[in-house]
């Protein structure tokens, strides 16, 4: 059906409401919502459970007699893009697909409301042709945009910056001064788009970097790092200017660290970002965190566990006091690990308190402190505190020195539930860490309750290639070689995934809760090896056994597992 000029104004919720799909009451407050939120009414719908989005998209071109298009496998040329202007399909959160088969005179176009009589009308007196518009989920036309288009916007704004540049006779603390307080000059424009285009693409970390005659701008997506802009050398310093007024750093000091934090809203949700600059022989490198709310505090659900780990981690969790470790090199996901425990814990009759470094993401009924060391606001000093603060649970955001682990393992002995995080490579290993920072064995036994170890592996696309285990291989996998056609997957590459093979991450855990017998052993200063001896008679799943089931389930790939068998120190 082609949605042309002059058509009359349909209103998608008269349209799901004459289809039985929502109520008129469902109707009311998800309007009311959506004014408060500044989101779609399908998305608000889809949002609040009122109806599935498989559902929303059948009635809808159903009743439209519209098409639906899935954008997340659909490829895009510069050609096709710049068919509408970016600026229009900023605003009405459009994406041009090209031009109807056998009629170039017909422009087909992706919508979130494929009823936008408006958008439909501008976007074919701007290009001269009459509009069909295609039904897109809103979430997947903005990640469309901020993946295609965010690149060319900061270009211009890098483009019009150099020229400025060029025509100013400013120095450079003028500049930077002058930047400051223009909030749509262009090199307050080019910074937006790169976080924001950091957020589109899922980015763990930015990467700014100064190199010999050009800025390299690098996202970390997925745990690799990936070059998505390249900059002439003349604009970093007003990036880095830009990117010290947004974190409250001291713009005129160049030749030391700092450190900051940024808060920015992309595509209505929140998000906070951590940055460090370093100065370099070329320049300052800034690299950037970026973390929300929503990503940290995830459901149990969400964290990839089987139902055997979610039976264990339960289990840790159910002690009404002790230390709880969650151990992983850093990026392993330990942080989304804690946080969703402490939101588990999270109950009216419990006060907890956190002492962190930094605040990750602020959790509704927790008490959370930051560490300060210019203040004296040490991990050591703040648990002091704390323990004045009547706690029943207790989470340190990492045990960094014996001091910490002194008080923490008093804590624990005393009635509390003590969460915290150390950098080591497996459970076992966790115990004689806290034994080598000063603890008493029989005294760390006693106040441990589980260890979590953890790393985060790859998942492989839904392009991926099935092919039979090699012998080594299965050797890995603790699969019987005389077993034949045991059947792996490899990563392929497909629009979907950037050709990467690989699209989001999954936890891979070693769960230890800490037995009588394991604290026996414990006791006796055993080794690391003798404890992870005594876990795996009862029961425990190591790193590598874990990741091998992902293996065998072709939820990743060898490549992957190879990673974790080389960091948990495993026999290849």
């Amino acid at each position: 059906m082609r949605i042309g000029v002059g058509r009359k104004k349909l209103r998608m919720g008269d349209l799901l409401v004459a289809a039985g799909a929502i109520t008129e009451e469902q109707l009311q407050e998800a309007l009311g919502l959506q004014k408060e939120k500044g989101l779609k009414l399908g998305a608000t719908l889809v949002q609040e459970g009122f109806i599935s989005q498989e559902l929303l998209i059948a009635v809808l071109t159903q009743q439209l007699g519209v098409e639906f298009i899935d954008l997340k496998g659909c490829k895009f040329d510069d050609e096709v893009l710049s068919l509408i202007p970016e600026d229009m399909v900023m605003k009405y959160n459009v994406i041009p697909l090209g031009y109807a088969e056998n009629n170039p005179n017909v422009l087909r176009v992706a919508m979130a409301d494929p009823m936008d009589i408006i958008a439909t009308d501008d976007i074919g007196i701007i290009t001269g042709c009459q509009v069909e518009a295609l039904l897109a989920m809103e979430d997947d036309i903005q990640s469309t945009i901020g993946k295609y288009y965010g690149n060319q916007q900061a270009m211009e704004a890098a483009e019009a910056y150099r020229k400025e540049r060029e025509q100013s006779m400013l120095s450079d603390a003028e500049e930077e001064e002058m930047n400051a307080d223009i909030e749509n000059s262009p090199i307050v424009l080019l910074v937006k788009g790169i976080l924001e285009g950091g957020v589109r693409q899922r980015a763990s970390d930015i990467h700014i970097e100064p190199m010999e005659t050009s800025v390299r701008v690098r996202y970390r997506i997925d745990g690799v790092l990936k070059q998505v802009m390249s900059y002439d050398y003349s604009l970093l310093s007003g990036i880095c200017a830009r990117l010290k007024i947004m974190g409250g750093m001291d713009i005129s000091e160049k030749r030391k660290p700092q450190d900051g934090r940024i808060s920015i809203m992309v595509d209505r949700r929140e998000f906070d970002i951590r940055v460090s600059m370093l100065p370099t022989v070329y320049g300052e490198k800034t690299v950037m965190r970026l973390t929300s709310k929503e990503g940290l505090t995830r459901p149990k659900s969400g964290l990839g566990f089987t139902p055997d780990e979610e039976k264990v981690f339960d289990g840790i969790l159910s002690n009404p006091h002790g230390i709880i470790l969650v151990t992983g090199p850093t990026g392993s996901g330990k942080s989304t690990t804690l946080y969703t425990a402490l939101s588990e814990l999270n109950t009216e009759d419990v006060n907890i308190i956190t002492v962190e470094d930094p605040v990750e993401a602020n959790i509704d009924g927790i008490n959370q402190c930051q560490v300060n060391e210019k203040a004296d606001m040490t991990f050591a000093a703040a648990l002091r505190s704390i323990l004045r603060q009547d706690p029943d649970i207790i989470m340190i955001g990492e045990i960094r020195d014996g001091e910490t682990a002194d008080i923490a393992v008093k804590a624990a002995i005393t009635g509390h539930l003590v969460v915290s995080t150390l950098h080591t490579n497996s459970a076992a290993s966790t115990v004689t860490r806290l034994i080598d920072m000063g603890i008493e064995p029989y005294t760390a036994g006693d106040a441990l309750v589980g260890v979590i170890a953890q790393r985060l592996v790859r998942r492989l696309c839904t392009c991926k290639q099935p092919r039979y285990a090699e012998d080594y291989e299965k050797r890995l996998l603790n699969v019987p070689e005389d077993e034949e056609d045991v059947v792996i997957y490899e990563p392929n590459g497909c629009p979907l995934c950037n050709e990467t093979g690989f699209s989001g991450r999954i936890g891979v855990y070693e769960m230890m809760p800490v037995s009588r017998g394991l604290q026996q052993v414990i006791a006796q200063n055993a080794p690391a090896n003798e404890i992870e001896k005594q876990a795996l008679t009862e029961g425990m799943s190591t790193l590598k056994l874990s990741v091998g089931r992902h293996v065998l389930n072709g939820i990743t790939a060898m490549s992957e597992m190879r990673k974790i068998v080389y960091e948990a120190g495993d026999e290849y």
